[in-house]
């Protein structure tokens, strides 16, 4: 059993949690030959077979157009030469077929919970509960819908909403019918939608009532002009209706046996999500299938998940696809409990009435936790799994948060990589250690995702590696199948991004004589101060120790003097108080003098929807202070 386990979660001996709507016995599409592209047609659906069907076949051709096919290039063959094909014994007459080979998607994760487990939950928000069963139905029917539109390979659906059943069963029938999923960052304004909408060429839009007013101006200002589908989720209320066609509607005209097939090419796209795009516009990242599915066995074997796990939902399923979870807990037959409003108390009180025994999120959901009331709180006779990321979680708050009773996972990676990509991989013989301590070697960034075939700490210059000293500096590389397909249509940046056969994380960290890696800094946050590097992370780091600290962030500001000095901006506990200059002299005590925060500014941080500090408008406002 995994530290931290509950019983009765890694078996399948657990009844079903709360009662379903309906039960529905899960059908597998039935088998269809596969035809050449010029002769490819819309399928009709099929009849009910009489008897359990074979799994889906290979994806049919759409739009007239075979997906093309394509494979990463070869590493250098070193020693091993490869024989010529004709003396090579292993490669006469074993040639790939559909008895051998299919090629890997996610979605298959799916049919398979709702075959063998068709009555266990699947989806768990406010009232409504779903099972596998119902799940892959709806999943089928939202494809059929889809298809019966006209949408498939090359079409982009969108979709805008929280943490909602309807996000999560689009992360099926939107690549069912071979279109590509874009889950929409839900804090963004007008403009940045309507640029998303029009370099992602979107054909359908589906959205949640809460973002009417968005919606409408984003559609205002786009040149594309999608088919719109209302989400009226009975946990938000009424709203303004986004379009006189509602979701529910949508699938119901669609087939509860729709016969999907596998992609053509695991390689075909299956979802796209944009960065941040804090300078300029965001840049679409594009996955595929192949990728999706081996983060989806990651995130399962390296977290060591195990079969049933109840899932808490406070990670946005728009940030890198949830990190892939949608598709990792469907691999594990888990319970998704959603999580519309993010607070501490509804993190208490699902995590306490869903019986929830893994999460995941950014420390900003660390520091709801910790930092609860008494009358938020719940008390939890267990346990839970906590899997943390984004921005690297100071030593301190990683602490904190294990003598509340949960067991801390640590990961790192990017959008670019499917979310995690590293794991700081824990040690048995490391919990004898001081709890600090304990703390100090989870807050790195890890070993790479079994998955992953490199990650490496170069020096960027030479792209050689630096020495594992835990001191020189160099950059994060990633290679392998978590690293994306590109950027869509930039090929310019997705170049600049592969360069020398590695993807540029654009991350500095160092290498330990362990082999684990350990962030340092962005390339772009780095203070220069007098000829000396600074770490913001360090320096946020032991900012976070004072006790009176909620939140930190570090960035340079201008010093005709020194070129840069460190700027801190801190957020105080409620109740806490302190001064500029106990802040100083704390600082003081614990690094270097050139270290030192030059400017303490006490005010709230800017974040992103996924919790990370914006840093770069830090940096403006320490410019004009």
């Amino acid at each position: 059993m995994a530290k931290g386990k509950k019983p009765g979660k890694s078996g399948g001996g657990k009844k079903p949690a709360g009662k379903a709507t309906k039960k529905t016995v899960a059908k597998k599409p039935a088998a269809k030959p596969v035809v050449k592209a010029k002769a490819a047609a819309k399928a009709k659906p099929v009849a009910k077979p009489a008897v359990p069907a074979p799994r889906p076949a290979p994806r049919r051709p759409v739009k007239a157009r075979a997906a093309a096919v394509r494979m990463p290039a070869a590493r250098p063959a070193g020693k091993h030469h490869a024989a010529p094909v004709v003396a090579n014994i292993y490669e006469r007459d074993l040639d790939r077929n559909a008895a051998n080979y299919a090629a890997l998607t996610p979605l298959q994760f799916l049919e398979r919970s709702a075959s063998v487990y068709p009555d266990w939950p699947s989806v768990v928000h406010g009232k409504r509960r779903y099972t596998w069963g119902q799940t892959y139905e709806r999943a089928r029917r939202l494809a059929s819908a889809l298809d019966k539109r006209g949408i498939g390979i090359g079409d982009t659906v969108a979709v805008m909403a929280p943490n909602i059943p309807e996000v999560y069963e689009a992360h099926f029938g939107v690549p069912m019918c071979g279109a590509v999923l874009n889950a929409l960052n839900t804090r963004l304004d007008a403009a940045m939608i309507a640029f998303i909408l029009d370099h992602s060429e979107t054909k359908v839009l589906m959205a949640d009532r809460e973002y009417h007013g968005v919606i409408k101006e984003a559609l205002a200002k786009a040149s594309v002009k999608p088919l719109v589908i209302d989400i009226a989720d009975s946990e938000y209320g009424e709203g303004e209706p986004v379009s006189d066609l509602t979701y529910e509607a949508f699938i119901a005209d669609g087939d509860a046996d729709y016969a999907w097939e596998y992609p053509a090419d695991e390689w075909n796209a299956v979802s796209l999500n944009y960065t941040s795009g804090t300078t300029g516009n965001p840049k679409g990242v594009v996955f595929h299938h192949r990728g999706a599915t081996l983060s989806a066995y990651g995130n399962a074997t390296q977290w060591a998940m195990g079969m049933h796990p109840t899932y808490l939902w406070t990670l946005p399923m728009f940030h890198c696809n949830g990190w892939c979870f949608p598709w990792t807990l469907a691999l594990v037959a888990g319970t998704s409990v959603c999580l519309r409003r993010i607070t501490a108390k509804t993190i208490f009180d699902a995590l306490a009435d869903e019986d929830v025994s893994h999460m995941c999120g950014a420390p900003v959901i660390l520091n709801f936790i910790i930092n609860a009331r008494p009358e938020e709180r719940r008390k939890l006779p267990y346990t839970v799994e906590f899997m943390t990321a984004a921005a690297p979680p100071p030593a301190a708050v990683l602490e904190a948060v294990e003598k509340q009773g949960f067991h801390i996972t640590h990961v790192y990676g990017l959008t670019e990589v499917y979310g995690p990509a590293t794991v700081c991989a824990w040690h048995d013989e490391w919990d004898q250690l001081p709890s600090g301590e304990q703390a100090r070697l989870k807050a790195r960034q890890g070993v790479r995702y079994a998955a992953e075939d490199g990650v490496a700490v170069l020096d960027p210059t030479t792209m050689k590696p630096v020495p594992n000293d835990g001191a020189t500096m160099g950059e994060v590389f990633f290679r392998g199948n978590l690293v994306m397909k590109g950027y869509l249509k930039n090929p310019k940046a997705t170049q600049e991004a592969f360069a020398g056969g590695w993807f540029h994380s654009g991350d500095l960290g160092v290498a330990h004589p362990d082999g684990y890696i350990e962030l340092r800094d962005r390339s772009k946050d780095i203070i220069i101060s007098g000829g000396e590097n600074i770490s913001t992370i360090e320096v946020e780091g032991v900012l976070y120790q004072h006790p009176a600290v909620l939140e930190a962030a570090v960035v340079a500001r201008p010093d005709e003097k020194w070129g840069e000095t460190p700027c801190a901006f801190v957020v105080l506990k409620p109740g806490a108080s302190a001064t500029a200059e106990e802040i100083t002299a704390f600082c003081r005590a614990n690094m270097a003098g050139y270290k030192i925060p030059r400017t303490i500014v006490f005010r709230d941080l800017p974040k992103t929807s996924t919790g990370k500090v914006q840093k770069f408008v830090l940096r403006d406002w320490a410019k004009a202070l």
